[in-house]
Formats: structure tokens, sequence, C-alpha cells
């Protein structure tokens, strides 16, 4: 076996004299074995490695001119080979290269001129890979060999992919080099981080509302500290650094310990103060806000913003509130209020008017469950049924600490209304926020979030109402009771408001805290009532417990249809009429009843309309609610009083009640027929709400049954108290002062089903006749009470 020749030209290159001896047989392997050492021994391009010693210097020396020889043999002849397709081995090609052929042959290299060149370049990049017919033009016209020309080509594609290899290469590493410094930053970013709101260090854990708040407002304020300062340097010529480091030193512990004495401020509590009535304090500690933009820290500062503000309006007396002879009640005096006070959610707009109100009450209701209600939007629905047409819970930012309110903050939607078809219903969306202040005491503020949602650039629409800080704080009293102190304070636009009712809206009366106040302590009695085992005096006996309940249930069904209908909200899809032949104030829409089963299926027609009458608002509540009266103005008692022959209680006052009525004087088409009438009275204003119900109907109702079944479709009357301003008449004395005789502001609203086919066509008859029944009702009553004029 020959592995790659014999080698025996003693004065050529690295393995000179070595001869390599195969195929040797065994009994000759020591001799063999010998001379093999020998030869080895005596190469000079392994001596180095071989020899245990070196005895001839001068065999060194020639084995290292020997081995560079060699070595610089070897890079030549790379050289050649990585050479690009300008220079070419003649005859020699790896493709057909006739691997048989042993015998060594001479390397020619042929290097083309600058204008072959040129032309195999153009060619190249209009054509890498050439075919035979290509190749054998060129070469003609180069003066060059088919093969010289194809193997140009090839060594054109492997020097273009090389370097495209290299290129990627390139990029890779600066791709890598990029990730890794990346990688760097954000490992010395988590050494030390930095919070987004102030710039500051970071800390690692929960911090409460009040120290991000305070980091938020250090950032500010630096930053307003810069902006002086760099004000300053231009009118005194020279750099003012130093001083923003002498004003503002960094915080001792910059951790920012900001619990109550121990805040780095030399003890100050960031505790509001509530004042000496309100007892010891508590923890104030609240939960974080989960970071979810800067929309939201935003949120959080509106929100201790806003409980500031309506923590102190319900503390400060004079000169921030003013108690008005006139009036009988607390005036806010607006030019302490702006001293006071920074807006929280910007200017008011143009146009705007502002109503302010304050009422102090004592309701049997504790904190705990107040907050409660307050802070699920189906449960003050409930709690306030005439004052809120809809609401809904949008975002919960945060759900409060510890099992309980404190802390939490959402954020809520809600359409308030007045129960007359004059005044709009006013849909605002703001926060709410929820806050222990001392064990027993609790304040909830809303404030509108319509300017942050402008500043955020999210969509918006035309704000006809914004909700400055309004709410109400509550401290708990012995035996259930709390006392709550109710603030109210709202900018709207009071253009589409009929001028019947502006006075008493600019007034503070109309949304004002005594109405919710009001509202407030009436729900709480009939609770109380609800949950008490003892039937009060006056109730019907033969009614058992869950028929009480099932029966108010199904008048609170009653009331709030009845109201949805009055104000238009969008409880119901109502579609208002535009006919000629109906009175200007009066308002008529329809809508559609299908697949409901609490009403009749058909077209339902609702018209109502708002008058003022000379006349108190409790005479006109005991003439409408009295069933011996109601054949003065009530087209359903045929001409004859009415009997009560249930009677549910609602509360102490005897007009808070839920009754059944049956006519003395019916005929025979209402034989099966009663009226369940619904009546309650506050401050605020009164109701009295009624619908004809069947018979077997409302005996599966006091029998317990479910009352979800009975269709119904209400009407009736609300009663609010006019303000000041309204258009009453005026008395005088004998010493010639005169003043305003007070009177009522009176709604009338009825629902009729005028075709039993949800797919009819409403007649220009149907509107009449409901027209006709509202002018006739309330020229009876006027007729009844006297007061024509």
């Amino acid at each position: 076996m020959n592995l790659g020749g014999s080698l025996n030209n003693s004065s050529g290159g690295g393995l000179g004299g070595a001869t390599i001896v195969a195929d040797i047989p065994f009994s000759n392997n020591m001799a063999a074995a010998g001379a093999m050492a020998q030869n080895i021994y005596n190469s000079p391009g392994l001596s180095l490695a071989l020899q245990p010693s070196i005895g001839n210097q001068g065999d060194g020396v020639r084995m290292g001119e020997n081995f560079e020889a060699s070595i610089g043999r070897r890079s030549r002849e790379e050289e050649h080979e990585s050479r690009s397709g300008s220079d070419n081995i003649d005859g020699v090609s790896g493709d057909d290269q006739d691997a048989a052929n042993n015998r060594p042959r001479k390397k020619r290299y042929h290097r083309h001129t600058p204008q072959q060149i040129q032309e195999l370049e153009a060619l190249f990049k209009e054509c890498p890979h050439p075919d035979e017919k290509q190749r054998l033009e060129l070469s003609k016209r180069l003066c060059l060999e088919t093969r010289q020309v194809k193997f140009w080509f090839q060594n054109r594609r492997t020097q273009m992919k090389t370097q495209l290899e290299r290129h990627e290469n390139s990029l890779l590493r600066q791709e890598n080099d990029k990730l890794r410094a990346e990688n760097m930053s954000i490992r010395e970013a988590m050494r030390n981080p930095i919070c987004t709101n102030c710039g500051g260090p970071a800390i690692i854990g929960d911090l409460s509302l009040e120290e991000e708040h305070l980091r938020i407002e250090n950032a500010r304020l630096k930053d307003e500290l810069d902006r002086v300062c760099a004000l300053a340097s231009k009118f005194l010529g020279r750099p003012l650094s130093s001083l923003a480091t002498s004003i503002a030193p960094p915080l001792p512990n910059s951790n920012l310990e900001l619990g109550v004495g121990s805040n780095g401020f030399g003890g100050l509590s960031t505790t509001l103060p509530l004042g000496p009535d309100f007892g010891g304090g508590v923890s104030n500690s609240l939960p974080v806000v989960p970071p979810n933009g800067v929309e939201r820290s935003m949120f959080l500062e509106l929100a201790l913003a806003a409980m500031d503000e309506l923590v102190k309006m319900s503390q400060t007396d004079e000169p921030l509130w003013i108690r008005s002879l006139e009036v009988g009640r607390e005036i806010l005096n607006h030019d302490e209020y702006s001293r006071m006070f920074t807006p929280c959610i910007g200017i008011k707009p143009a146009g705007f008017l502002t109503e302010a109100s304050r009422q102090t009450g004592v309701v049997i209701i504790n904190s705990l469950a107040l907050v409660e209600t307050l802070m699920d939007s189906n449960r003050w629905a409930e709690m306030f049924p005439c004052m809120i047409a809809r609401t809904s819970t949008t975002d919960v930012i945060s759900s409060g600490m510890g099992g309980t309110r404190n802390g939490a903050i959402q954020l809520m939607h809600a359409e308030l209304q007045l129960l007359s078809p004059l005044v709009p219903v006013r849909e605002v969306n703001f926060l709410r926020f929820c806050k222990q202040h001392a064990e027993g005491v609790w304040a909830v503020v809303d404030v509108s979030i319509d300017t942050l949602r402008e500043t955020s650039g999210a969509p918006t629409t035309y704000v006809k109402c914004r909700r400055l800080p309004s709410g109400c704080v509550v401290q708990d009293m012995p035996n259930g009771y709390s006392k709550v102190t109710w603030v109210e304070h709202v900018e709207y636009d009071e253009s589409q408001i009929h001028h019947l009712y502006r006075p008493l809206l600019s007034s503070g009366i109309g949304f004002g805290a005594q109405r919710w106040v009001a509202a407030l302590r009436r729900q709480c009695e009939c609770l109380a009532i609800l949950m008490s085992s003892t039937v009060p005096t006056g109730d019907h006996t033969a009614i058992t417990a869950s028929g009480r309940r099932s029966m108010l249930k199904l008048a609170q069904r009653m009331t709030g249809n009845f109201c949805a209908g009055v104000c238009a909200s969008t409880v119901h899809k109502w579609n208002k009429l535009n006919a000629g032949n109906v009175d200007e104030d009066v308002r008529v829409m329809t809508r559609k009843s299908v697949d409901n089963p609490g009403e009749p299926p058909g077209i339902v027609l609702s018209a109502a309309t708002s008058v003022w009458l000379p006349v108190s608002p409790q005479r006109l509540f005991d003439f409408l609610r009295d069933e011996r009266l109601r054949s003065e103005w009530d087209i359903l008692s045929n001409g004859g009083p009415m009997q009560e022959i249930a009677h549910i209680a609602k509360g102490q006052d005897h007009g808070n009640c839920v009754s059944l009525l049956r006519s003395s004087a019916m005929n025979a088409n209402q034989s099966s027929m009663l009226i369940l009438q619904e009546t309650c009275m506050d401050a605020g204003g009164s109701l009295v709400v009624y619908a004809p119900v069947d018979i077997p109907a409302m005996q599966v109702v006091m029998s317990g049954g479910d009352s979800a079944y009975v269709a119904l479709l209400p009407s009736g009357f609300a009663i609010i108290p006019d303000g000041p301003g309204s258009p009453g008449p005026t008395t005088s004395n004998g010493n010639g002062d005169s003043h305003r005789v007070g009177g009522s502001l009176l709604t009338v609203a009825f629902q009729i089903l005028v075709n039993s086919l949800p797919t009819a066509k409403l007649t220009v008859e149907s509107v009449e006749t409901v027209n006709n029944l509202i002018s006739c009702t309330v020229q009876k009553i006027k007729a009844a009470l006297q007061c024509e004029s």
C-alpha cells in the first residue's frame, strides 16, 4: 500500500529522506522497526517532536530552514487557490479533474486582462449562470478557452457567496452586540429601578395611594422649581443649579416612609382632618392602583384631590357656606370657594351654571352598609329609584384593601333624573372613591372624568353636566343609625331646560343634597320595616310576609317603569312623536312591548306634561292619594269613591305605603279589575303611581307568588316644591312687605296600550285621545283645588 508515494528525495521538502514501509513480514518486524526509527529520527522535519535530545545544533538550523520553506510554499499555494476569478489555474478544475490520474502536474496560472474582467463582470451581473452557448460566445470574444470562462464564473459565484455570508455574519454580530447591550441595560435597570411617574428610585413592594400621590407631587414640584431656576438665571445672568439643591435637599430616607408620624416631614400626618367629632384615626395606608398607564395615575391623583375637597366642604361653615334666611338653607360662597380650592377638573365651560348644596341628616343604616350600597351600582339605583334612571360600573381601578371598601376606586356611568318631561336626563361619567378616615367614619366622593379623557385623547361627546367633587361623609351613631353629611356640586348647561324648572335647578333643590338625604332616609325606613318581624299598625293582616314582599316588589317595578316613561331614559327604547295636534308642553312617546311578561304586548303610548299649581305640595299630595276623592279626577273610578282593600306601610309617614284599591261603582266590565297604588313623600317631593291589575293575578302575588308575570302599565303624578323665582303670586301684609306664595310643580304621566298588535301602526286618534286625557285630568285637578287661574 502506497501512502502518497515514496518521497526519497533527501534534498526535498518536509519529509525528505523518510521512507514509509508497508506490508513487512512479521519475521522481519524487528529489523523493519529499527530501520523505520532510524529514518524517522534522521528526518529534519520531525526531529524536534521525536528526538529525545538535540545532539547537533546544525541539524536544528537546517530543520528550521526546511520547515519555513515548506510553510512558505503552502501559503503561496493557498493564496493562489483563494484568488478571485480574475486569476485562473490553467487547465485545472474540481469538476473535470481525473481522479485516477495521480501523476503530479505543474500548475499554470493565467491572469485576465482588465478588458476581459470587465466583460466577464458585465455578463455576471446579468446572468450569474451562463449556459454552454453563452460561455462559448464569450470565450471567442475574449480569446479565452471555454473552460477558463466556466471556471471564472464558478470562482466568482463562490466569491459572491462568501461575501454574502460575511455580510450576514456582520449583521448578526451587530444584532448580537445590540441584544447584549440591551440585556446589560435591563439588568442595570432591575438593580436600580426608576419610578415612571416621578423619576425617583422605585420602591419594591406595595405603595399606598398617599405615597404614590406624594411621589407624583414631588416630581411636579421639582419640575416647577427647575423652570423657576431657569427663568431666574436669565435675569441674574448666572445658573442657579445650587439653589434647587439648597431648597429641595434629598429626602433622608429614599424609601419614602410615609406612615403617619414618620413620613420624613417632621411627623406631619397625611390623614385628612375630620374635626373633633370624628374620634381617633385608623391606618391610612391604601392599596396600590394597578399600573395600567398614565390615565390611571391621573385618576388616582384626581381621587385624592376630590376627597380632600369633599371633606373640607363637609366640615367648613362660614364663610364657605352662608345661611340664607330667604331660602332657609345654606348657600355656597363662590368667591371663598375659588380662594380655597383649585379646580380639579378644569375651569367651568362657557355658558354653564353652578348649583351647590349641603345637607346633614340622620338615617337608620350603619356606615358599612351604606358604603356597600353606594359602591354597588345596582344597590345604589335601588336605594334612589326616583333619582337614578340607570347606572353601571365601567371599570374598577382598586377594589379596596383587607376585604373592605377602604381605598376602592371605580369608574361609573349614571343617568340622573328629575321627574318631569321638561328637564332632560343628566348623563355623567365619573370616578367614585371610597375611603375610611377613622373608626366608623367613611367618605364617598364622585368627580367627573370627562376632562381627563379629553386630555388623554379618548373619544368623548359633548358634556351637558359636570360633577364637581360631590358625595357624602358618613359617621356611625348608636343604635344602628348614621349621621350623613351630603354635598352636591354640579356645573350644567341649562339651555335644554324649560324655563319653569330653571329656578328650581339653579337654587340646588332639583338635584341637590336635600333631595338625596330625604330619599335616603325614606328608603332606609322602608328597608327597616321590611326587615322587621312585626307588622305595622294599619297593615292588612291577611297578607303573609312573602305576600308583602311580592307586593312591594311589584310596586317597585311599577314605579320604576313610571319614572322611565316620564324622563325617557334608556331603560326603554322610546320614540318621540312630533304631532301637530299635541300641546306644546306635552311630550308623547311610543314603543313596542314584545316578549315582556311584565307588560301587555302591543304598542304602548306614553304622554307626560308638567304644570305649576299655586297649591302646597302637601295639600296636592293628600288630595291625589285620597281614595275617597279619586272620583274627582280619575276616569277609572266611574264617578264614585274607591275602597282600600289592602295596605302595606313603607315608612313612619302614613302616606308612604302600597295600597290595593277597588272601585265601589264597578260595572260588569270592570268586575275583575283592581288598582295597585304606591304613594311616597319626603322633603324632596312626592309620588302617586298607580296601575290597573287583574284580581286573579293579585291573589297569586298576595299569597307570595312571583310578581314578575303580572302585566301592568303605570300612570301617576310627581310633585316637587317650586323653587325661588317660580311664577307664583305675591301677597303683602299691613306693613307693605310682600312675599311669594309657594306652589308645586306637578307632573302628570300616562302609559296606555293603544293596540295589542306590536306590528300595528299608531293612529292620530290614539295620540289625540291621550292628549285629551292629560288635559282633562289637569283641568279636573285645578277645578277640585279651586286654582283654575
